[in-house]
């Protein structure tokens, strides 16, 4: 069984829209372990992927091996960070994928544009508002605070997600890192099918399905399926 032995640091990335907040409430109950230190990164909305790249690389460069962990966007940059830098990633938790390379018609690429576009045509009151009218209440909560901390910017980190190109068929056949993926069944926006594909793609990963009641419920059941999935592959922490 492969373990980490230095002390690994958790650099966990929220998904589009999303804050340092949920991160942390998805991945450090997870790793509550004294040897592992969680960094929930607070997403820049004027640069996103850049933002999550530099708090990985800083994790990195900082010494230690580093566990890459995300949701939806966050999941991809983490995977796409690891295939730079495949030394310094111990471990990667992709949790409810949304694509793979390019958006083209993803669910929820449509949604950021759409979203995007409401907000500059009605603003961020209104559009709050009949989002929390459409969906469930902890995730309601939870846009309505991340949404509010992104501010002005909130538009332009959407379309920055909705334009993103995920890693494809061929960077997700390269990466050497281990991989637990975390799929839930039923969530169109963050389709399972995404999630077998990559764990078909990637070398070493194994899929952990869920529910999104299971997230209502506790947030933290997408990290420690992860984990889980990691441990599938014979890797500890």
């Amino acid at each position: 069984m492969q373990s980490v032995n230095a002390r690994p640091v958790a650099v966990v990335l929220p998904g589009s829209g999303s804050d340092a907040d949920f991160a942390r409430k998805a991945f450090e109950p997870a790793f509550d372990v004294p040897h592992i230190t969680t960094i929930a990164v607070e997403p820049d909305p004027r640069g996103v992927i850049a933002s999550y790249h530099a708090a990985l690389d800083d994790a990195a460069d900082r010494g230690g091996p580093v566990i890459a962990a995300g949701i939806s966007i966050g999941a991809a940059v983490a995977l796409e960070w690891a295939a730079l830098r495949p030394g310094s990633a111990a471990a990667v938790i992709a949790t409810m994928p949304a694509w793979t390379g390019p958006p083209h018609d993803a669910a929820a690429a449509h949604s950021a544009r759409f979203t995007a576009d409401s907000l500059r045509t009605d603003g961020l009151a209104a559009v709050t508002a009949q989002m929390r009218a459409s969906s469930p209440l902890w995730l309601a909560d939870a846009l309505t605070q991340s949404w509010e901390r992104h501010g002005k910017h909130l538009p332009e980190a959407l379309e920055e997600a909705a334009a993103y190109t995920a890693p494809g068929p061929e960077l997700l056949a390269g990466v050497t890192t281990p991989v637990g993926i975390v799929g839930v069944v039923d969530d169109a926006v963050h389709p399972i099918e995404v999630a077998q594909q990559w764990s078909v793609l990637l070398p070493k990963a194994a899929l952990a399905k869920i529910t999104l009641d299971e997230v209502g419920a506790d947030p933290a059941t997408l990290g420690r399926s992860g984990l889980a999935a990691l441990a599938e592959l014979g890797v500890q922490f």
